[in-house]
């Protein structure tokens, strides 16, 4: 069994010795043109050229949780994209979003200004039945983001494509209850995959809708930087329509100096940082799956392409 590693601006080597460690029956090499045939791939970014000179791939393992840029490439049809379940994002996505609901729920921003200016000031506790959360995309990191912060006793909302039922969350699904869910909920949490329909979906429209239509509503969006309208998200900041966003993704990365998202005093900005890749944790779950699919048996994560997760 061969298997070949192709990480557009990351470091093989670690992976490469992982994966001959957890797969010592296998060939693991770095991947240059003109490689030999593989039966299995690590990738991350990888160029057209490695997927047209490797056509007979059985398993495409992508270490990352979006598989957006992947799908964007051709793929032979034999060949399974294959996404992590976690690899130790889910816990720190949870973090994540408590974190900047907390800073924006209690204020800490507020505090920290003035702490900076030498002001000892107190305001007024805010009720948790007042800010209902609201999770778009429940997949391993959407549930565990909603159950984490039901944990906190918010009311929390969830939109899903299909149908779910989780303990501890108001479920609503598809297009014809989207509305319903945005007007139930006054922090959106975004955590979507990135497909033609959910491009844009964070827009002028659809924050509007937050908090029943009124003023307050609260942005997180941790998924991709594309699901955002940017020149929607300002005039509603200054309006007062939404208090604020906390942003981890952005339409170009790095954020380009001078763009007005940095500056803005109701935005959060962190450098696309709110949950990594765990490569020890990674490379046993790959090596896990690439022993089950040479057994001929069927994985968990395979993508579905015309979905686009």
């Amino acid at each position: 069994m061969r298997i070949t590693v192709c990480l557009t601006d990351n470091r093989p080597d670690p992976w490469i010795e992982g994966l001959r460690a957890a797969l010592p029956e296998a060939v693991v090499e770095n991947w240059t043109p003109g490689a030999a045939p593989a039966d299995h791939a690590v990738v991350w970014a990888p160029p057209q050229q490695f997927l047209d000179e490797q056509p007979a791939l059985r398993g495409l393992f992508n270490i990352g949780a979006g598989v957006d840029a992947l799908l964007k490439l051709k793929v032979a049809p034999q060949t399974q994209v294959v996404r992590l379940d976690d690899a130790g994002m889910s816990v720190q996505m949870a973090e994540y979003v408590c974190h900047a609901l907390f800073r924006h729920f209690r204020e800490f921003d507020a505090y920290e200004a003035e702490a900076r200016a030498g002001r000892w000031s107190y305001r007024k506790p805010r009720e948790r039945k007042d800010f209902a959360v609201g999770v778009m995309g429940l997949g391993v990191l959407g549930e565990r983001v909603a159950k984490a912060v039901a944990q906190f006793e918010f009311p929390v909302n969830g939109w899903s494509r299909s149908p779910k039922r989780i303990e501890g969350l108001h479920c609503f699904a598809g297009e014809s209850r989207f509305d319903d869910f945005l007007g139930a909920s006054r922090v959106l949490v975004n955590l979507l995959p990135l497909t033609p329909e959910t491009r844009g979906i964070l827009n002028r429209d659809t924050l509007s809708k937050l908090n029943g239509g009124r003023s307050g509503g609260y942005l997180i969006n941790v998924a991709r930087g594309a699901h955002l309208v940017d020149d929607d998200l300002i005039p509603l900041l200054d309006s007062g329509q939404l208090a604020g966003a906390t942003l981890d993704v952005f339409n170009v990365e790095p954020l380009p100096a001078g763009h007005p998202f940095w500056s803005h005093p109701k935005i959060m900005v962190t450098p696309h940082g709110s949950a990594r890749t765990e490569r020890d944790t990674s490379i046993a779950q790959i090596a896990g799956k690439i022993r089950a699919m040479e057994r001929g048996e069927a994985v968990a994560g395979v993508v579905d392409a015309a979905r686009g997760y």
